[in-house]
């Protein structure tokens, strides 16, 4: 069922190594939508923290001036970040990307995270 979903989804699935190419090459922009607290213990560089309710009520500032560029949603393990992902399609960012696994995947990869308040 979830290979069938990450098929047909208006974003794509992304590795962690394709996370960084999109940051490094595309000047992709990591939205981190975990809780204000996991955000503080640990992110990736330069990630904007967005609560999922925020992006569900359409409240995307400082995300609006980036509607061409990658986006690569992230959570804690990729699931909870699909909902989100398919609604910033929606709501016309045109390159929405999911990274696979979420968090998990950037630690079990061994890629370093930013800790405290950004």
């Amino acid at each position: 069922m979830t290979t069938y979903k990450s098929a047909t989804a208006p974003y794509k699935v992304v590795s962690t190594n394709q996370l960084t190419q999109l940051i490094n090459n595309e000047n992709g922009v990591v939205v981190d939508i975990r809780s204000r607290d996991d955000f503080k213990r640990g992110h990736i560089t330069d990630a904007i923290n967005i609560l999922p309710s925020d992006i569900k009520s359409g409240n995307l500032s400082g995300l609006e001036k980036h509607k061409s560029d990658p986006i690569i949603v992230v959570c804690k393990t990729g699931q909870t970040a699909q909902e989100s992902s398919t609604l910033l399609v929606k709501a016309g960012f045109e390159k929405v990307n999911l990274l696979h696994n979420g968090i998990v995947a950037w630690n079990e990869a061994n890629l370093p995270l930013v800790r405290g308040k950004k």
